[in-house]
């Protein structure tokens, strides 16, 4: 995918992350216990957290493209839905084995981040 794709997915996760915060502090404000609410604080904060991490691996792979700013791309943009969505999810519902999937959009985190560092470090200079 190039870097130009992976901006405007950012972009989606951005809009997204902030609907559903607004969302969560609004609409679902009296329906979540403050222990849910809570979760769910944490899904949206590293729904925006890594929609920005998604836009600045964007943004850096115009300057300098290559294969590991898109794996770091792709690990960001699915570790999103992993583990925001999953974290969403358990606030709504009060199903604790959807835990379960967290975890592993947190690997895919670390994973992105990992990449994204490894990229950077063998980058040539300018």
């Amino acid at each position: 995918m190039n870097a130009r794709r992976w901006i405007a997915v950012a972009a989606a996760f951005g809009f997204l992350g902030v609907a559903l915060g607004a969302f969560g502090a609004h609409a679902l404000r009296s329906k979540l216990s403050p222990e849910m609410a809570g979760v769910y604080r944490v899904g949206v904060e590293y729904h925006l957290f890594h929609a920005l991490a998604l836009l600045c691996t964007g943004l850096y792979a115009t300057l300098r493209p290559g294969r590991m700013l898109d794996l770091a791309a792709g690990c960001f943009a699915l570790g999103v839905p992993l583990f925001s969505g999953s974290l969403y999810a358990l606030a709504v519902t009060g199903n604790r084995m959807l835990g379960i999937i967290t975890p592993f959009g947190g690997l895919l985190f670390l994973a992105g981040w990992i990449l994204l560092g490894v990229a950077a470090w063998r980058s040539a200079p300018p």
